[in-house]
This record gives structure tokens, sequence and C-alpha cells, in this order.
């Protein structure tokens, strides 16, 4: 029996999956098909009724989101049915529609920040009327409190429930509903409180009308005074497809692009919202501690003190690398402090046991984030990626909702939105047969480690461990790789990449920061332990003024992400780029030019001279094979032969004590996110809820 059906659609013949939608169908010949209620990425509700088109024999138009093309009947002859998308039939009924959807609407287009991007609008100049039969009083809803990132006007609303499909099914977090029936529908949130899910403001690009809009952009622009600039974000180690709208020299918004491979079409609030703190407590000029207070100084002057405080011998001096470091300027550094002779260098928090044997794939998450779809068991070792990867926990959310993926957590017990096998809490989990039991007979296995389970004294004989299991449970098979790790920095798998890890003889970042040097160079470290550097010359280069600037005698003021086209590498090892959307602020410089420029006052020049010829470096030469050389994919299951080999020796024992971590507050997790006034609300917000939570 064939799987295909076929169809005439506006005189064209057709064949299409039997699981096709007519909509889905109707669009394979090139038919356009308005619609509100519907959305590729959510389950079909049909209760706009403007996908309407006709079906020749029927007794009424069809609603073509809800009618699966195996359900249809041929003709009486046997022949295809026919279908018209086109015509006076299919029109007179979307108007109709459309003039429903109007009757309540009001006319405030010219003060709604949806205007300009709107499918009402769009689709009212299609099959709107240029006048109004209605004489009534129009309907009024009053406004719901969703928190400090969606702003509502629910007078504007149709109803078409895209944003309570979308907190159910893909965020796990059932807080928006509709109430009452009839003229009295309406969408409000659960006991009118705010929405607490990390992926809140998916709804309002979702929002096919006004109802739902950003509150902290309204009223700043109009979506045509905007310059919209591709890029990625930096908040997590994911790398987001983003698209910047930036409106003179200042960021006005972040939204989603579409990666399928990355973050589909959802963006996480820490992404979308943070924009406001690219502009505040910003470092745009060079500072120097003087009689203990910082005092801006010209740029010569500060490499000048550089100089100074480098003067020292190489083996006084020791640099920590931070979570937002671009590959440019952890090459340059490494190659100007190797210059002097420097060999403590770190780019990985304290007490990390990763990376130190070169092996690209022991720190990549190889099975890559679309690859948890093709998996049916996952167990996540000091995991918490509802906090850590928010968008990817809204696929192994899909996964198990739609998919027959199982999940199990050694860790943290915490709420994923979704069932989960909960095996232990601390590492020695790992050997227990309750282990076994999961993944018997599962047949694409999957193991995730968090950076909180490998940055502990047993941080090694984790590793050992959960790869010496993915091995035997056959998670490292010819053409999969289940076997990989998550990151919470968007610079570490790059700065791994680079080689910015201790030299031979070199400390690491516990030791840098331990006090026993007499210079240490922070890269935008700010999410380190300065305590100890009491007696220390501490040279800061990032953008925001932050911990490490506060401590800093010298501070040189680097770009912000969305300030300079930049090299970053996600923790799938996928090679991704940045671009620049707005100029640096006041006299910052990129970071890679900031250590050209002090490399020629010290006298020890680095080899390249733009961020170009930087970049022909880290790609390396003709027919090399770095893991610079392509951009845009992951490696994936090329990491088969790497990780079939036998698991580093651990002389530790694998602990009990439980897993911490890795992120202590989600909206706070880095300088620009800290200077946002929009990420200090919604992070008292959660404060207070779950200390309600807690007290109840």
């Amino acid at each position: 029996m064939s799987d295909t059906f076929k169809l005439i659609i506006d005189g064209v013949e057709v064949e299409v999956p039997k699981s096709y939608t007519l909509m889905q169908a109707c669009e394979e010949v090139g038919a356009e098909i308005p619609r509100f209620c519907y959305h590729e990425r959510l389950s079909v509700a049909g209760n706009c009724r403007m996908c309407l088109v006709e079906w020749e024999g029927a007794p009424k138009p069809i609603a073509s989101c809800a009618e699966i093309v195996g359900n249809m009947r041929p003709n009486r002859d046997g022949s295809a049915p026919i279908v018209r998308t086109k015509g006076a039939y299919v029109e007179k009924a979307r108007n109709g529609v459309m003039e429903f959807l109007l009757i309540n609407h009001p006319l405030d287009c010219p003060i709604c920040d949806q205007g300009g991007e709107c499918d009402l609008q769009d689709q009212a100049v299609a099959y709107g009327r240029a006048d109004s039969r209605y004489d009534e009083n129009k309907r009024a809803v009053e406004d719901k409190n969703m928190g400090p990132l969606v702003k509502t006007i629910m007078t504007r609303c149709i109803q078409c429930t895209r944003c309570v499909r979308f907190v159910a099914e893909v965020a796990g977090v059932e807080e928006i509903g509709m109430i009452s029936r009839g003229e009295n529908a309406e969408i409000t949130t659960y006991l009118e409180k705010s929405l607490t899910s990390e992926l809140s403001g998916n709804v309002i690009d979702l929002c096919p009308v006004g109802a739902l809009t950003s509150k902290p952009y309204a009223f700043n622009a109009r979506p045509w005074e905007l310059r919209k600039t591709s890029s990625i974000d930096v908040m997590d180690a994911m790398g987001a497809a983003i698209r910047v709208d930036a409106k003179g020299d200042a960021v006005m918004r972040i939204l989603p692009e579409i990666c399928e491979d990355v973050n589909e079409e959802w963006l996480s609030d820490k992404s979308r919202f943070v924009w406001d703190g690219l502009a505040r407590q910003r470092l745009d000029r060079p500072y120097v501690r003087q009689n203990g207070k910082l005092h801006a100084v010209t740029w010569p002057e500060a490499l000048d003190a550089v100089k100074a405080a480098l003067s020292v011998g190489a083996d006084e001096i020791g640099v920590v690398a931070g979570d937002l470091i671009e590959a440019e300027q952890a090459k340059a550094a490494l190659d100007f402090f190797r210059g002097l002779g420097v060999k403590s260098t770190d780019c990985r928090p304290a007490g990390a046991q990763y990376g130190a044997r070169g092996v690209r794939e022991h720190y990549l998450l190889n099975p890559t984030f679309a690859g948890v779809e093709g998996s049916d068991a996952l167990l996540l070792v000091g995991v918490n990626p509802r906090i850590e990867a928010a968008v990817w926990n809204a696929r192994i959310r899909k996964s198990w909702l739609w998919g027959n993926l199982k999940v199990a957590v050694i860790g943290e017990a915490a709420d994923l939105t979704y069932p989960y096998v909960h095996i232990g809490s601390g590492a020695d989990a790992l050997a227990s047969s309750a282990v076994a039991e999961f993944f018997k007979g599962a047949k694409r296995p999957m193991i995730v480690i968090g950076e909180t389970a490998v940055c502990r004294a047993d941080g090694g004989a984790i590793l050992s461990a959960a790869l010496k299991l993915a091995q035997d449970i056959g998670a490292v098979a010819d053409g999969w790789a289940g076997y990989g790790m998550l990151h919470t920095a968007a610079g570490r798998v790059g700065a791994l990449d680079v080689g910015f890890l201790p030299a031979e003889g070199g400390k690491a970042t516990a030791d840098i920061l331990g006090g026993g040097l007499k210079t240490v160079v922070l890269l935008g470290a700010d999410e380190v332990d300065l305590s100890k550097l009491t007696a220390v010359k501490v040279i800061y280069i990032g953008s925001h003024g932050d911990a490490g600037a506060s401590r800093a005698d010298i501070v040189l003021p680097c770009a912000a992400y969305t300030e300079m086209s930049a090299t970053y590498v996600n923790t799938e090892g996928r090679v991704q780029m940045t671009t620049r959307a707005v100029q640096p602020k006041g006299e910052a410089r990129e970071g890679w030019a900031i250590f050209r420029a002090l490399s020629g006052v010290i006298g020890k020049v680095l080899a390249y001279d733009t961020a170009d010829d930087l970049r022909a470096v880290l790609r390396g030469k003709a027919g090399e094979n770095t893991p610079f050389s392509g951009r845009g994919y992951a490696p994936g299951a090329k990491g088969v032969a790497a990780l079939s080999a036998a698991p580093p020796a651990a002389g530790d024992r694998l602990g009990s004590q439980p897993f911490g971590r890795a992120v202590a507050d989600f909206y706070l997790t880095n300088p620009i996110a800290r200077a946002s006034r929009t990420m200090a609300e919604c992070s008292a917000l959660a404060t207070s809820l779950d200390t309600a939570v807690a007290a109840e």
C-alpha cells in the first residue's frame, strides 16, 4: 500500500506523503496559504480558520492546516481530489474570517510595537474590508502581568493559542491558558503569575498580532528604522543564530534566526533581552590605578604601564582567559605571552580536569544538539541543561515528547520540564547497576558530562569512567559518537582549540589566582575568585566594569560581541562568527588588536597586522586540518576514532559528594548580563519565586 497520495491543487497534480496536512500539500505547488494559529513547530489547533481552501465536492470550505491528506477521499470516479486555494469562493471565505477577527481588534496600529511586522496587518491588506459593518461596542480585555519581559495588550488577542501551545509543548511550563468561552474567552497566566520559563520571550515572536510584545523594547524603535545584522549568541556555549537590530550606535533588540542544527528558531530569555547590558557599565577608555584609584589615561600611557607590569620574570606572570573570549584574542594573547616565555596560561575554570591531553573529542559535545533527536537513552552527568543550555533543553523535551527518548540524571534533582530517572547525586553513581539497567536495550545511547562534574578533585576519574561507560554501552560506535561535554561558556572551546592551556611547567587557573605570582592578566575573567590577588599587579582586558575591572591596576577596554566580527566555537566544535552590528564604545578596541599594539611596544611584534591575517593563521596552511579549517558545521561522529581509544588513566576514585551547580543564577552569568537592568529584574523575580516555593 502506497504511503503517498495524489491531489490536484490549482490545476497541478502533486503526490505527497499521506502524513502531510493539506496546507503542506498546497505549499508543495507554491500556493501561499494565510494562517494565524498554525505554526510548523507546534501542534495543530485549527481555530483561526484563516487557511480555508476549497475542496471540490465538500459542503463547506476546509481548514487546510487540520486536514490530513491521508484522510481525504478520492472523487467518485477514483480520480484525485481537486483543491483550489484561489478564486471567488476561497476569497469570500477568507474575507469573512478576517472580518470576524477584526470585529473586536482595536485600531491602534500607530502605537503598536508589532506595527510593520504584524501578520494581522499584512493579511488584512489582502483579505480585509475597507470599512466595518460592525456597529456594536468592541470587547475590551484586561491586560495581564506576565513579568518583566512580555508586555500584554490582550484586547488585541485573536485567541490563536500559539502562546498556550508553546509553553505547554516546547517550554514545558504550563503557565498560559485560555479561560471562559465564546465572546468572554481570553488568554491569561495561571493566577496572574509571571512567566518562569527561560524561553518565555519566544511567545513574542509567535504572537501574530500585537497582544504579546517585548516590554524592554516597548516604544524604542520601529522595525524599518533598524539595521539588521545576522550574528551568533555568546550568552551560553550553544552559539544560537541571532539577528542584532541596531539604531544609531545602540543595539535595540536581539531576535533569533532559524538554524535547524543549533537553536531551530528559539532563543533563551537571557540571549534575547541582555541587549540593554551592552550599553551600561562599559569600559570605554584605558585606566591605570594611581594612589588607590583608577584614573583615565591615553592608550600609549596604558600600554607603557602594561609593559612595566610585564617586566618581571616570565615565571612570575599568569594569564586567565574569561568566558566570553573570542578565538582571535585567545590566539593573539597566547602568541604574545609565549613570545615572552610565559607558561602559566589557562582558559578553564579552577580545578578543571579536561583539555590537558589535547584530544579535542574529549571536551566537545560530539553527539551534537540535533543528535539527541536520534538518541533513545540520554544520561546527564552533572548537567542541568535547562539553565546551562535552555534551548537545547527544549530539544531534549521535544525528543521525549514526540520521540522515544528516555532520560536519566546523575546530579541535582531539578525540574527539567520532562520526566527522568534520578540515579544519584554524586560521581559514584556512574558505577552503579542502575546505569547499566537504564541503558539496557538502547540502540543509540548518549552520555553528556557537565563542567561542574569535571572541575573537582575526582574530575579526571569522572571523565575516564564516563568514557569507559560510553564505550561499554555502545555510545561510541560506527557513525555514532554518543559521548560529549556540555560547556557553559561561549569562549571555552575556541580557547581550548587555540591551545590556551598551561605549557609544560606552567600553572593552571587555581594556582595563577592563588596569589603567588607578581603579575596576573585577566582576559575578561570575572567568574573567578580574585580574593587572593592582594599583593599582585592585575591587568584586566574586557568590555565591562565588573569584578575583574574593580580589582585591576590597569584596565584596557575591549569591544563586546556585537561590536566586532569575531570567531567563536560552540560546545559541539562548530566554528561560528559574530558580525559587527555597532561600533565599539569610546576608545575600546578588539582584543587581538590590543595585543598586536602591545607587542609593538614591547618589541616582540606579532606576525599579523589584520584580523584576516590572524584568521589565516588560525586556519593553518592549505591542506592542513585544524579546528578552524571549516566553518558552520559540527564534527559530530567524526570523533569516533579518538573516543574509541583507551580512556586516560585516573588515579582518583569516584567521589560520593553531590555535584554542585555550574550556573548559580541563570540571568547573571557574565558581565554583560550583570550590567543589564532587565536581567537584574528577572533574577530578583526568580529569587523571590524560589523563596516563596521554599517557604510553602
